[in-house]
């Protein structure tokens, strides 16, 4: 069994359009602390970030933020988290939570929630890390996106043993346990080079 002591979520510094989403970062705050997982995330005291920090904070548990400093009044720094490290850019601090974390999920977010988990999916898919990383399907948010990967493989550019990397799931719970149960795939990504 994996046994994480540190997960990794991105997700999205606005609420987005449904109550469900901001109910979503609240259940799966009170799952990490229930089951003594530590927080890793990008710091912000506002939107889905700002609702699972207060959560996991308000359950007893410990919440590490890691903001550039360029985005620390932007993002409106989350000033009250157990630690809250700054580092100077946005690749410092995706290679810092990546270091801290021993898994990744997705909450509902935008441009750079996207492009947070599918760095890290690349970064296993290359050999680069062995954890599991996984999208919470809120209301359905990542239907399109979970489309799209499917299409890709259909395609030839995505290995299905690689697709089998992103784990999804609508319940924190349920999410948890299959990244307890996650094996890495042994399969490491390769160029076809007769492709064009």
């Amino acid at each position: 069994m994996y046994k994480m002591k540190r997960l990794c979520v991105y997700c999205g510094s606005s609420s987005g359009a449904r109550s469900d989403y901001k109910l979503a970062a609240r259940q799966l705050a009170q799952t990490l602390v229930n089951r003594n997982i530590d927080l890793v995330y990008g710091g912000a005291s506002v939107g889905i970030m700002g609702k699972i920090a207060d959560t996991v904070l308000e359950e007893g548990g410990n919440v590490i933020g890691v903001i550039p400093r360029d985005l620390f009044v932007k993002e409106v720094a989350h000033t009250g988290l157990t630690e809250l490290r700054e580092v100077a850019s946005m690749h410092e601090r995706k290679l810092l939570m990546a270091e801290l974390s021993d898994g990744f999920i997705a909450l509902p977010g935008g441009f750079g929630t996207f492009e947070e988990i599918l760095e890290i999916i690349t970064w296993s898919q290359l050999g680069m890390h062995q954890k599991p990383c996984g999208l919470l399907n809120v209301h359905s948010y990542y239907d399109k996106l979970i489309d799209f990967l499917d299409h890709a493989v259909s395609e030839h550019f995505i290995k299905k043993i690689h697709r089998s990397i992103v784990l999804v799931e609508e319940s924190p719970e349920i999410l948890l346990e299959k990244f307890e149960a996650y094996k890495a795939p042994e399969a490491m990504k390769w160029i076809d080079r007769n492709s064009a």
